[in-house]
């Protein structure tokens, strides 16, 4: 069978990229390895589809290259997805940081996808594995587990990272990478828990389960949003942002007030309590079980009356600038994305095509190009895929 394109991944580059092909009258088929396409789409946003975000800029985006992203994401912008959504009558809402969500279900964005493709007349195969690819001298030969022999003019590698290996993520769009030349640059987990281990992991794990707004900041970065303690360590969003900027080794520096002046409060209270003790103050604004065990392992909690008020300066300053050691994360099992990926210096920005080998596209996770939390990948997806399906 012959196809002027073979999509490789059914997520949502693949999908993107093979609709968007399919409309300019190109024959298409996706090759899906899972049970069903979109897996990923179908887990992300508790189930409601972060699909994008309202403000989106190089800046939201990690990569070796950083302008790299920047020509795709303009040409395909959120305003468009957005229209996307609408003129299927997918109701969605702001959550907050100008992130979208479907009103109801992320099955919604699939079935836009499967709709898109289906009026293309894209073909679509799923449990189906690629066993060899090789380049000829008019386009590619594939041979496949469940259609065997296939070629085609295009070939699209959209098969993601090697995050959430549950849902069948794996290294395979790395492997063509490096068999047609192109470097791969290191991956690692990213938007994922931090892990705490010896006598961190003893300090907080009696507070698994509380939740309380933070900063958290790491190798320049800062971010603003939930923390989470767990039995294992740190999540939340908050810790997820920070983890794609963390290293193992590296400093990790929490706020555990970044949305008030605790030397101003500490003062006030001071004043109109004085024979308040410390934790009571701190229960306050903090959650009262993590006020008492800052008080147990680190804070002198006595009366406020008894700080002199160079101590509660310094009280204030380490509760503004809190440092934790990190072990590691916990891996690609939870991480929402993969950092690093297929070198993009190789790639044309406009148009995803190898800059090594001709006809050959990359899309989607499996470059290197990652976002923020926030709807910020799912945007990637839809502009790299986007990219590449109005050329191939």
């Amino acid at each position: 069978m012959h196809y002027d394109v073979i999509v490789i991944g059914g997520g949502a580059a693949g999908l993107m990229c093979a609709a968007t092909a399919g409309q300019r009258g190109r024959r298409v088929l996706v090759i899906e390895h899972a049970n069903r396409v979109g897996k990923k789409i179908l887990m992300s946003g508790g189930g409601r589809c972060n699909f994008t975000n309202l403000e989106v800029g190089a800046r939201n985006y990690l990569s070796a290259n950083p302008h790299f992203c920047k020509s795709a994401l303009a040409r395909y912008t959120p305003a468009h997805f957005i229209g996307l959504v609408e003129r299927h009558g997918i109701a969605w809402h702001e959550k907050e940081l100008g992130q979208l969500f479907c009103d109801e279900s992320s099955k919604q964005i699939v079935r836009l996808l499967l709709d898109e493709c289906a009026a293309a007349a894209v073909q679509i195969a799923v449990n189906c594995s690629v066993e060899q690819v090789e380049r000829g001298a008019d386009g590619f030969r594939l041979r496949t587990s469940a259609l065997g022999e296939l070629s085609c003019g295009s070939l699209v590698v959209a098969s993601g990272g090697l995050s959430i290996p549950s849902l069948g993520a794996s290294g395979y769009g790395y492997q063509l990478a490096r068999q047609f030349g192109h470097t791969v640059l290191p991956t690692r987990a990213g938007l994922v828990p931090l892990t705490l281990s010896g006598a961190p992991l003893d300090d907080f794990a009696p507070l698994a389960g509380i939740a309380l707004p933070v900063e958290t900041r790491a190798n320049g970065q800062a971010f603003r949003a939930g923390l989470l303690f767990t039995h294992r360590g740190l999540s939340g969003p908050a810790i997820l942002q920070i983890s794609s900027y963390w290293q193992p080794k590296d400093e990790l520096r929490v706020d555990w007030l970044p949305n008030l002046d605790a030397l101003d409060y500490l003062s006030e209270q001071q004043h109109t309590h004085p024979n308040a003790e410390l934790r009571t103050a701190l229960a306050g604004i903090l959650p009262s079980r993590f006020a008492q065990r800052l008080c147990e392992r680190w804070l002198p909690s006595r009366p406020l009356k008894q700080f002199r008020m160079q101590e509660l300066k310094e009280l204030a300053a380490r509760l503004h600038d809190w440092p934790i050691v990190a072990s590691g994360t916990e891996g690609y099992r939870t991480a929402e994305v993969t950092l690093g990926g297929v070198d993009t210096h190789e790639l044309s920005s406009a148009t995803m095509a190898s800059r090594k080998v001709p006809d050959l596209y990359f899309v989607g996770e499996v470059v290197d190009v990652t976002g923020w939390l926030g709807g910020y990948n799912f945007q990637w997806a839809w502009a790299s895929g986007h990219a590449a399906g109005e050329v191939v």
